[in-house]
């Protein structure tokens, strides 16, 4: 079986196709870079160098080199742009220890190998470096993955790969132990986007390069049967009472730190210097024995 899932290049050409004709929506991106400015404003230190990877537009560039104390921000860019480097998720040009901060949003999502990637950026980053990084999650667009399987299966009698496997935040949070980040934290943030029918948000998907990039998607079009029948359902079973519709994206972030002895550690099992009984007052009641009441 294949461990490619998504089709990397198809992904680039059409965000460079999209780019072309000027319609780039990055409203999601934009949300994504707000947020992670947030969530920097509460860390109460500096990194002088700082890599945005992989993010599809400059939102998050521009954003951390607006903060104080940072000296040099690498932008990693999919596509090529003026003071950018073109790279991949896969394969960071980045020397171990190398900078303070590793910056994302909304690009590792479409990455093939994901620990990998984290693992790099592990290593690129210098102790008590900060790995922040924002990507879709499981949740995202399962309305649409539903409508699109009952409609496929309505019009064809089967169903293909038509939206992407996005991660669960359970799994996200073991690959952050495995590569080795200290004090890891992953949590998600779902936002509703509401639209007249499912075409604007298809019309979105592509004006932000998220068409189907699956290595394992059907490649025959989509015919006016199965169109029809996926826009009765989405608004059959997501329509509120206004008439729009919602679509889901799952914003997951993901928090790691490259180890430090200056980092809070667990404390070892047995090396307590107070027993937990003499914390709460009580007494201790020894293995097999009944507490009684009173």
């Amino acid at each position: 079986m294949s461990d490619v899932v998504f089709d990397r290049g198809l992904a680039r050409t059409r965000l460079a196709r999209v780019r072309a004709a000027g319609g780039h929506a990055d409203f999601l991106v934009a949300r994504a870079a707000e947020d992670m400015e947030d969530r920097l404003a509460a860390v109460l230190r500096e990194f002088p160098a700082c890599v945005d990877l992989g993010t599809p537009t400059p939102h998050v560039a521009r954003m951390l080199a607006r903060r104080s104390g940072t000296r040099r921000v690498v932008r990693l860019a999919p596509l090529p742009e003026a003071g950018a480097i073109v790279a991949d998720e896969e394969a960071l040009p980045l020397a171990p220890g190398s900078v303070n901060l590793v910056a994302s949003a909304l690009s590792l999502q479409g990455v093939n190998d994901l620990p990998g990637t984290l693992i790099q950026a592990r290593r690129a980053l210098a102790p008590d470096g900060l790995l922040l990084a924002c990507l879709l999650g499981g949740s995202t667009l399962f309305e649409l993955r539903q409508s699109f399987a009952a409609a496929e299966a309505e019009t064809t009698g089967g169903v293909s790969p038509r939206v992407a496997p996005f991660a669960d935040v359970r799994d996200l949070g073991a690959l952050l132990q495995r590569a080795g980040f200290a004090l890891p934290v992953v949590d998600a943030d779902p936002l509703v986007v509401r639209y007249d029918d499912v075409f604007g948000l298809l019309r979105d998907l592509r004006a932000m390069g998220l068409t189907n990039v699956l290595a394992e998607r059907r490649r025959a079009p989509l015919s006016r049967a199965t169109l029809g029948r996926l826009a009765e359902n989405y608004a059959a079973r997501w329509a509120d009472p206004d008439g729009r519709v919602r679509a889901t994206f799952e914003l997951v972030w993901l928090t790691g730190w490259a180890p430090h002895e200056s980092q809070q550690k667990p404390l070892r099992p047995g090396s307590a210097a107070m027993r937990l009984a003499d914390a709460l007052g009580t007494r201790e009641i020894p293995a097999g024995e009944k507490a009684t009441p009173g």
